[in-house]
């Protein structure tokens, strides 16, 4: 694999980003704008750009870390089933896809709220995270909160859903949870398409587990 999609896509994150905080005007023209979108009936790229932009650098250090953390399971297990080319087409669906999809609930939510703005990869993330949960749903996710403790991934990834879910809903702490929750589905549903024996696999492997 002479290219790696997955340290490009971080590079130029991590680029993108810093660079936008010194200048205003990428920012305002790249960032998720819901009412701009609607009002002006276009500038649909900014599904893809805002998730090259972060608020700062805690935001992207943690999406980049966990991007980084379980991308490289994703794009393996891919190219291993479907080839080097399909693979990391596939994995490029996953990503982009994932900050895409993940943003059209909050784009119809709030294309009449001219004060709503998004950014952030954390839709892209949250679907190659939870590709990795398909792959491997017995393996330990550590807890942010709670150095040293981790717990499987499967029950890692209920936890995650029903909470992005329920803060989805609740609103008010300026995190786009909704993003988190549809990415991590796209993220499932787009696996399991590709590669449709990762579920019977991953249901064997939760049947199997003892704690």
């Amino acid at each position: 694999m002479p290219l790696n999609p997955l340290l490009i896509l971080l590079g130029l994150t991590v680029a993108v980003s810093a660079y936008a905080w010194s200048n205003q005007e990428l920012m305002n023209n790249w960032i998720l704008d819901p009412y701009q979108m609607n009002r002006r009936g276009g500038q649909w790229y900014r599904f893809i750009t805002s998730g090259f932009l972060h608020a700062d650098w805690g935001h992207l250090l943690f999406n980049m870390i966990t991007f980084y953390s379980f991308g490289g399971l994703a794009l393996s297990a891919f190219t291993y089933h479907l080839g080097d080319t399909p693979g990391i087409l596939a994995f490029l669906a996953l990503y982009l896809g994932g900050i895409v999809v993940s943003d059209l609930p909050t784009y119809f939510r709030h294309r009449h709220d001219p004060g709503y703005r998004s950014l952030g990869a954390s839709g892209g993330v949250a679907s190659v995270l939870f590709a990795g949960i398909l792959f491997q749903p017995i393996s330990g996710i550590g807890m942010v909160f709670l150095p040293g403790l981790e717990i499987p991934a499967f029950i890692w990834g209920v936890l995650y859903l029903m909470y992005s879910y329920y803060m989805g809903r609740r609103r008010g702490d300026n995190i786009n949870h909704d993003a988190h929750f549809y990415g991590a589905l796209y993220g499932v549903v787009l696996t399991v398409a590709l590669l449709p024996n990762v579920l019977l696999s991953f249901i064997q492997q939760v049947a199997a587990f003892r704690f």
